[in-house]
């Protein structure tokens, strides 16, 4: 799915070219393992991915937290740093390759401007978001790790083989040895 057709079923429209957006839509690829936004740096473009899986992680000086995983057809920043425009305190790194487009933050601010349409589909992505992280605290709190990982099994089973052992247990909050007994348990 391109970003155009995302825009469409979000908006429920039929814009025909990317020409006819509130705003220049540009490809990007990112290479495996390649930051796309590191810590410290001010978020200056939101990316819709085509093709790929990014993770943005927080790092101290002790460990490394996986936040969240973004997989085809999501849009994907460093919101809070987006949004503020404050240096971002996490990291967003490409998992694969990783084939987006993107749209820049003063772009999308002179859309804002004169275009109900860009401001509509800049409210429900960040309703969306705020419900997305709202529920993977609610499930941190309320489910174990085995029932985190069967519900991420389910609805991202496609995706699963992609991530590392390693990222997913820190994504569960557990060491990967558990992990493996997770697996263990339900491959039995």
């Amino acid at each position: 799915m391109s970003f155009l057709e995302f825009y469409n079923l979000i908006l429920n429209t039929s814009v025909t070219s990317y020409d006819a957006l509130p705003y220049p839509v540009t490809n990007i690829k990112f290479k495996k393992g390649e930051v796309i936004t590191s810590p410290g740096k001010v978020e200056d473009v939101v990316y819709f991915i085509n093709e790929g899986i990014v993770e943005l992680t927080i790092k101290s000086y002790m460990s490394e937290k996986v936040i969240d995983f973004f997989f085809d057809q999501e849009m994907v920043a460093s919101l809070s740093s987006f949004l503020t425009q404050l240096p971002s305190k996490v990291e967003v790194l490409a998992l694969t390759d990783c084939t987006m487009e993107m749209i820049t933050y003063k772009d999308l601010m002179k859309a804002y401007g004169h275009s109900p349409d860009a401001n509509k589909l800049g409210r429900i992505l960040v309703e969306q978001a705020y419900i997305r992280k709202a529920k993977r605290e609610q499930d941190f709190l309320a489910k174990t790790a085995e029932e985190r990982y069967i519900e991420m099994f389910e609805t991202k089973a496609q995706y699963i083989s992609k991530i590392p052992v390693n990222k997913i247990a820190k994504y569960l909050g557990i060491h990967p040895e558990s992990l493996s007994r997770i697996r263990k348990k339900l491959n039995s």
